[in-house]
């Protein structure tokens, strides 16, 4: 028997799976529409995103003479971020103070390509280690509470201590590798929820967690929408959005240069990640992240909605590998494979199961997309 509501989106990939999508009569998606509307025509990455990009260059060079470096880039080892340090250094000439932020689940890849663009670059690497007990706890925590935004522990992570770090050294400029080209369509709230909710996290932390946090970077929405860039005057730029960015050519001249290797899906530099994106969201919640990733290349014209069907035909990795990480997540959280099965089985969560400010971070979005043009996602 057919499913006679299920749909896909005609000019991405996509589908019915994504909560909340609509379509119009000639089967397009709302997301979309959404980006021809109200993404594109905000998106200048020719002459004019060159203009703005040097001036912000000069900006961060002048907030930066006379010290030791002008900006902060946190490296994780993906492509954005790999490429956003590459052309900002060679190309534009800026002195970073390159962060890393190690949760515990570093890819050995990963440890290749941030080793290789550092070694050639002639820089220094800052690597900040996450107290592996209270990252264990809670992501823990977020396993037994039963909602899909499992890798929250790992992103807050990441941007509390990068945030952290500037305001210690007073540096005034924090370049993202965020962008419009690979991330335009945002992953849909129900699935990957805000992750500076602390409202939530206190909620399932306080109720599934067993070890204090006396350390763990926690960050709010209100540290680094509001504190640090209103009061303290510290920028996220996302440099990206002012160059062409094609994904390909320049993993391909990363591999070049750098000897940088390519990850089979975005984001797979965390073996955590790949494990969350390429089995536990589509097996447990019937959501497989690909569709927004490929759909975003589709819009911004890298692939054909073809050659990214025919990637959702293939598995997003091999069920020998699926095994191999099953055994090697359960392991390493100091659990067995019974328990980390039984998560994978229990009733869903979500978001709205739990104590969270949703209405609030509704306000938010609306008036800072209004203020600054922000938009929740890598976009703006």
């Amino acid at each position: 028997m057919t499913d006679n509501s299920y749909q896909t989106c005609t000019k991405s990939v996509l589908d019915t799976s994504y909560p909340g999508i609509t379509f119009n009569d000639e089967g397009e998606c709302n997301l979309v529409a959404d980006f021809h509307t109200n993404v594109k025509p905000q998106w200048h990455f020719g002459t004019e995103g060159r203009r703005q990009l040097e001036i912000m260059v000069d900006e961060i060079k002048k907030s930066g003479k006379r010290r030791d470096f002008d900006c902060i880039m946190g490296l994780s080892g993906g492509a954005d971020s790999s490429y956003m340090l590459h052309v900002m250094v060679t190309e534009f000439g800026l002195k970073p103070l390159v962060f890393h932020v190690d949760g515990g689940w570093n890819s050995e890849l990963a440890v290749h390509n941030i080793n290789g663009l550092i070694d050639q670059l002639g820089l220094d690497l800052y690597t900040e280690v996450i107290n592996w007990e209270e990252m264990r706890d809670f992501q823990l925590a977020m396993f037994k509470s039963g909602v899909p935004h499992l890798d929250i522990p790992q992103d807050m992570a990441f941007v509390g201590v990068l945030y952290k770090f500037a305001k210690k050294h007073g540096i005034k400029y924090i370049l993202n590798g965020g962008n419009i080209s690979t991330e335009c369509v945002p992953r849909p709230l129900d699935i990957i929820y805000w992750g500076t909710d602390m409202t939530q996290i206190r909620d399932i932390t306080s109720r599934f967690g067993t070890v204090p946090m006396r350390t763990y970077p926690f960050s709010s929405i209100y540290y680094h929408k509001i504190y640090l860039p209103y009061i303290k005057g510290i920028k996220v730029l996302k440099p990206l959005n002012f160059m062409p960015y094609i994904k390909h050519e320049s993993m391909q001249e990363m591999e070049r240069v750098y000897g940088w290797k390519p990850y089979p899906q975005k984001h797979f530099e965390s073996r955590f990640t790949r494990f969350f994106e390429g089995y536990w969201l589509p097996t447990r919640f019937g959501f497989d992240m690909r569709r927004v990733d490929l759909s975003s290349l589709i819009l911004t014209g890298q692939i054909s909605r073809d050659e990214a069907l025919a990637q959702l035909e293939q598995s997003p990795y091999d069920q020998e590998l699926i095994q191999q990480d099953f055994n090697y997540i359960a392991t390493k959280l100091g659990i067995s494979r019974d328990e980390l099965r039984s998560y994978h089985e229990m009733p869903k969560k979500f978001y709205w199961d739990y104590k969270n400010q949703r209405r609030i971070f509704n306000v938010g979005e609306w008036l800072l997309s209004r203020m600054a043009g922000a938009r929740r996602g890598g976009a703006f």
